[in-house]
């Protein structure tokens, strides 16, 4: 008995060694793959911070890595002269995509609820076209988009009413135009995340709805909008993230606006190297500035105009994550 006893006891000791060797691997492990892999993302940034905010004459020198001899924020202030000027381009822009982000959201809302509530005949088709325009790149239709909007007409009623088209290329309302007839940034997606969001919800509070007299839109208005504010939100930060990111649609339907995104694209343009160092080298009193410089200006230009970004993201990081979950995203 006390044999058997003394072989029980062993065998348990040696589980709990064996159990406690295994977690300590597993932690030893996992630590070390989120430890590297959050030093692989964050290397770049990292990097970035003392390069921006090195002095401009010091970028280039083998001595100077990580700690800046001297700090200095011409950079930030180049780039706001250069790209941003007194801030009203950077308001522009956010005020843009918030628009078109608001406008994205109704009309993918809308046909998100039919496609996710409502059967009619075509119903899948339907379902199948929104699909295959949100796989097919957006390229493989910019000349038809484009001479639709270079020569806009409605069914011909414009041209038998003034005896020609509207040429609504570059003008400041043709993006909110697009956006409305449900071509804009990734609008195809989001139609999908709303008829996931609403397929799932349950068919009896539209029956309830119905019941007390109400129609197609007083329910959709009244009991889809309310109940689809993880769906809402999810779109709305997707919207403006890439609305206010996009070079693609503004640089061929608005290139003359003031969107900060084409305007960094076009300020720090290879052919731009030169200028753009005569004019450090004038402001600043930089004789020696190089194309280091132009590189620490152009850095600068780009966290300046990440950070209408970074404020949402951490204003709304929890809630972010919780509709993720929520939107039927991975649904």
């Amino acid at each position: 008995m006390l044999q058997s006893d003394v072989r029980v006891g062993a065998r348990t000791n040696a589980d709990l060694v064996k159990r406690k060797f295994q977690s300590i691997v597993f932690g030893y492990v996992f630590y070390s793959l989120v430890i590297g892999l959050g030093f692989a993302i964050l290397y770049p940034l990292i990097k970035l911070i003392p390069f921006v905010f090195n002095d401009l004459e010091d970028l280039g020198n083998p001595d100077v890595i990580w700690v800046p001899i001297e700090m200095s924020m011409v950079s930030f202030q180049a780039a706001m002269r250069l790209v941003f000027g007194n801030g009203i381009p950077m308001l522009q822009s956010v005020g843009y995509a918030a628009v078109i982000a608001a406008i994205q959201i109704f009309m993918c809302a809308i046909a998100g609820y039919s496609l996710g509530r409502i059967d009619f005949w075509g119903k899948n088709l339907v379902m199948f076209l929104v699909i295959v325009t949100f796989v097919v790149p957006p390229q493989s239709l910019l000349i038809s988009q484009y001479l639709n909007f270079k020569h806009f007409d409605v069914f011909g009623i414009v041209s038998a009413a003034t005896g020609g088209t509207i040429d609504l290329i570059n003008q400041p309302y043709t993006l909110y135009l697009i956006a409305l007839f449900g071509f804009g940034v990734k609008q195809s997606m989001f139609v999908f995340i709303f008829r996931q969001f609403f397929k799932g919800l349950p068919k009896e509070l539209e029956e309830a709805a119905y019941i007390d007299g109400c129609g197609f839109y007083k329910t959709f208005f009244k009991i889809g909008l309310p109940n689809a504010v993880p769906a809402i939100m999810t779109v709305g930060i997707l919207a403006f993230v890439w609305n206010y990111g996009d070079t693609y649609y503004t640089g061929y339907f608005h290139p003359n606006g003031p969107y900060v995104s084409i305007k960094l694209a076009t300020t720090f343009a290879p052919a731009n190297v030169n200028n753009i160092l005569f004019a450090i080298r004038t402001w600043y009193d930089v004789p020696g500035a190089t194309t280091f410089a132009f590189d620490a200006v152009k850095q600068a230009a780009a966290i300046i105009f990440l950070l209408p970004l970074l404020v949402i993201y951490f204003a709304a990081q929890k809630r972010i994550v919780e509709n993720f979950e929520q939107s039927g995203i991975v649904g």
